[in-house]
């Protein structure tokens, strides 16, 4: 029973917010077929609503199922800005039947004073309408233009004390891939090929190769295997790459699904980190590559990294470079007890996928659960990037804070 109303109870939420805006579609306009589109596209969503919830949605085209939970939520946050128009209508006519009860006064139409206006109902209505559709559209925007809109963004990164050898060495950088959001391999592989054509020195990865599943990544293995650097390709796992958002069987698949992942990573190419470190020498000095499987501190994401294990062994490097998923490992752990370590490279956020990021300013709903969550940061002589993401989660498609491709050029402090 208790399930049934937790399925019931939002679907008649969802059902009245629709009857509730198609009285401003049948105010703003008395064209039938405007009406008859609004109603078929209403019916069909909750057709397939509920078919997802009853045959298993999960089990559709990946692609189709993005899309259409994607346009569905579109149309639902555009349907939420609409209500408030029609609330301050209803209440705006509420007061008047009031005030007319109270005084005793005929019943006045909108229309009393200025029979050739619109009405305030009328007015009110094509006012919400307008603006949910500003949203709409820069939402299908975001889809169509900017989910695959690659950007390369080039950061000189400052080092204390830095070796001759290294002055000058570039590293590109990209994050959350989401391999099972994609659904374009030629946007993918072009993108591989900006990275490539700027010909960096090393290359990092940091976590979230997929969203759920190990097997989402192999219709572009063959596609990422195609980054080269000289020194090397750097990976480390994100919190989507561990399985913990599927309902396994039991914790033999689940592992074995790891597994998996981590072979993804061995034939692309891409020496996997896991709690562990790579030294590079030149001249005579070290440069070490840390890296830590996920690691967070917001207790709603597992924590599997060890940065005592991968820091082990590094102590006599002249640089110490660390590959961390999570942005909120460097403040929580890395700036209070390990000094040493001069940079730490960054994702997860996405930037939220929306948000404004020009010409030095930046901003976007990641703001508020991250205090670092897009660009450059420094603490003392420490620096975090954080990394938008190459791929895109959920919404599929970016807003003002666009896929990223990032080169750094090290540098004396």
């Amino acid at each position: 029973m208790r399930n049934v109303l937790f399925f019931l109870l939002p679907l008649a939420i969802l059902i009245f917010i629709d009857w509730y805006v198609y009285q401003a579609i049948r105010t703003a306009t008395q064209r039938n077929f405007v009406h008859h589109i609004y109603i078929g596209i209403s019916i069909s969503f909750y057709i397939l609503l509920i078919s997802a919830l009853l045959f298993d949605g999960r089990s559709w085209n990946p692609t189709l199922r993005t899309y259409i939970f994607s346009v569905y939520v579109i149309l639902l946050a555009c349907k939420l800005i609409i209500v408030p128009f029609i609330l301050m209508d209803d209440i705006r006519r509420v007061l008047q039947w009031i005030y007319q009860q109270i005084a005793l006064s005929p019943t006045l139409s909108d229309n009393t004073v200025h029979p050739n206006a619109i009405s305030r109902s009328v007015f009110l209505s094509r006012a919400g309408i307008t603006v949910a559709a500003i949203p709409f559209v820069g939402l299908l925007y975001g889809i169509i233009k900017n989910a695959y809109n690659y950007q390369v963004n080039k950061v000189n990164l400052p080092i204390a004390n830095l070796p001759d050898g290294f002055e000058g060495m570039t590293i590109a950088q990209i994050s959350d891939i989401h391999t099972g959001s994609f659904t374009n391999l030629k946007a993918v592989a072009r993108g591989v090929s900006m990275l490539n054509e700027l010909r960096p020195d090393i290359v990092f990865f940091t976590g979230d190769l997929v969203n759920n599943t190990a097997d989402e990544a192999l219709p572009y293995i063959d596609i990422f295997k195609k980054i080269q650097a000289p020194l090397g390709v750097f990976s480390i796992t994100g919190n989507h790459d561990y399985g913990d958002y599927v309902p396994w069987k039991n914790a033999t698949e689940k592992r074995a699904n790891f597994q998996k992942l981590v072979q993804h990573h061995a034939t692309m190419g891409w020496k996997l980190l896991l709690n562990s470190h790579h030294i590079i020498e030149r001249e005579g000095k070290q440069l070490a590559i840390l890296g830590v499987e996920n690691w967070s501190a917001h207790a709603r994401f597992h924590t599997y990294g060890n940065l005592a294990t991968a820091h082990k062994g590094t102590e006599n490097c002249d640089v110490k470079l660390l590959l961390s998923h999570d942005p909120s490992h460097w403040r929580a752990e890395v700036v209070p007890h390990y000094p040493d370590i001069n940079a730490v490279f960054s994702g997860h956020t996405h930037g939220f996928q929306a948000g404004i990021n020009w010409k030095g300013f930046k901003w976007s709903p990641a703001k508020l659960m991250y205090k670092e969550w897009l660009g450059l940061y420094q603490e003392g002589q420490q620096y975090l990037y954080v990394n938008p993401g190459y791929g895109f989660l959920g919404y599929p498609g970016r807003i003002g804070i666009l896929p990223e491709i990032t080169l750094f050029r090290l540098t004396k402090a």
